[in-house]
């Protein structure tokens, strides 16, 4: 045991050596000297976790003030969860190399497109525009062995979540068919408006950590997600939306489904975009609006999102890919990083959210903004970003997230250690460059805070399941709880 010891020591004696006098060593190697990387059994890896968990139990609180009425939209849909290389095997499609394509048009740019996201293990949505062969697709995915129809669409996906607390109301908008009304919670409330004769379908590509399909292999499990979807694709319910919250009179509104006008064309989303700041600019100003983002490819919408609607929202969810294609789109920090590899380096994500923050959101650049909150998550780990003393009751909030991504990934209700695995680095750097603080994780304590200007950082580690069920849906179910958990203050400062 000694002699693990001593090698351990010096392995980090020589990492400080060498990082001294190269200070371009790549600080990833710091996530291979900490503490899970040192341990000697399998049983004192579980501790950590159990640890974690623990913690999260001991030290989620609810708010001092919780909502009680939840007004969300705009994109709603049924879900058809099909393996995805079992459904392309069924469609005759052969493996072959990976190419993303920005619109899906045919068989073959499904596959290019799903080999692309599968080697990198990452999570994407298209558009397909070919409605025939869509139809096709769909009725073969329906119809393959294991298929499973779910609620689908991220504003009713966040639906469902909230409608899991008995003492909240909520109110859906979305085009709502027979299938999903049916699948929806009983609890919540669908406007007659938003009720249509048929379904939007979505299909959801699965595949597990470490399946092969030809030369693939990939590297964790995920999902890629497409559709022929032209209600949610227009977000033809939006007005509706904000017209029925008169007479809801909710405390919160959740706004999801922009990412899918993307589709459309630039023409087609250029004027619907208009339309849309118009309808989110009559939301009352005392309530609080959440933006929740998802896949997109084209740089310019990115950017009228960020310059048009960004500043029109309270808060904000988005995974690292949203994170980093935003940077890119707008000329932010690391935009030059083509990609993530691995985990996302917490400097990095700091810093990008420190300046989507300082130059969009509320503070001396953007006065007249309402953004003063974003929640990140990504596998290994979940940031929430806070200006000012607008939000309480962030450390809970953001461990909800992290606890409900770590239970529903299994498809638990609570968090089982035997499942799940701590993939977070225990040690990081607060930014990518100078002046930056070094911090660590406490397993007993799970959320590290720090700040930058006045911006407050909340973090906390994702106990990871080992063997996810479904994948689809974590997102909007990490971005609904740690809104639960969270307050709003308005102006008010702490």
């Amino acid at each position: 045991m000694w002699r693990k010891a001593s090698a351990a020591v010096l392995l980090a004696l020589a990492v400080g050596y060498f990082y001294h006098g190269r200070p371009d060593l790549p600080e990833q190697i710091l996530q291979y000297v900490g503490l899970p990387h040192l341990q000697t059994s399998s049983q004192s890896q579980k501790s950590l976790e159990h640890v974690v968990s623990a913690a999260w139990e001991a030290l989620i609180t609810l708010p001092a003030h919780q909502w009680s009425k939840v007004a969300v939209g705009v994109n709603a849909c049924v879900d058809v969860v099909v393996s995805g290389v079992g459904l392309l095997q069924a469609l005759a499609v052969d493996p072959g190399t990976g190419l993303d394509h920005e619109v899906l048009h045919s068989k073959e740019d499904l596959k290019e497109t799903f080999i692309h996201f599968m080697e990198r293990g990452a999570a994407a949505e298209r558009f397909f525009s070919n409605s025939e062969v869509f139809q096709r697709i769909a009725r073969a995915a329906a119809e393959y062995p294991g298929a499973k129809l779910y609620v689908g669409g991220n504003a009713a996906l966040i639906g469902q979540k909230f409608a899991s607390y008995p003492d909240l109301m909520v109110l859906l908008c979305g085009p709502v068919g027979p299938k999903l009304h049916e699948l929806l919670d009983e609890q919540i409330v669908v406007p007659p408006g938003s009720l249509q004769e048929t379904d939007e379908f979505h299909l959801i590509l699965e595949y597990k950590a470490g399946e092969r399909w030809g030369s693939t292999q990939a590297p964790q499990a995920n999902r890629f997600i497409f559709s022929h979807d032209v209600s949610n694709g227009g977000m033809s319910s939006l007005e509706m939306f904000v017209a029925s919250l008169e007479e809801f009179q909710p405390e919160l509104v959740v706004l999801s489904g922009l990412h899918m006008m993307e589709g459309q064309g630039r023409e087609l989303w250029k004027e619907r975009l208009k339309q849309a700041v118009a309808s989110i600019a009559e939301i009352p100003k005392d309530i609080p609006v959440h933006l929740e983002l998802a896949s997109m490819t084209d740089r310019d919408f990115m950017i009228s999102i960020v310059q048009e609607v960004m500043p029109m929202v309270s808060s904000m969810g988005l995974n690292e890919q949203e994170l980093l294609f935003l940077s890119q789109a707008a000329g932010g920090p690391h935009s030059a990083l083509p990609a993530w590899k691995g985990i996302p380096d917490v400097g990095r994500v700091s810093d990008i959210l420190l300046w989507i923050l300082e130059h969009h959101g509320r503070g001396a650049i953007s006065p007249e903004s309402d953004l003063t909150r974003i929640h990140f998550h990504t596998l290994a780990y979940h940031i929430l970003a806070t200006v000012g003393g607008h939000w309480g009751n962030q450390a809970a909030a953001v461990m909800a997230g992290a606890r409900v991504a770590s239970s529903q990934a299994c498809g638990l209700r609570v968090v089982d250690i035997e499942k799940v695995e701590l993939k977070a680095p225990l040690e990081f750097y607060s930014s990518h460059s100078e002046p930056r603080d070094h911090l660590s994780l406490n397993p007993a304590e799970p959320v590290m805070v720090w700040h930058r200007g006045n911006v407050t950082f909340h973090m906390t580690p994702v106990l990871v399941c080992k063997h996810p069920l479904r994948t689809v849906g974590l997102g909007d179910a990490i971005s609904a709880e740690g809104l639960y958990y969270s307050q709003f203050k308005g102006g008010q400062h702490l």
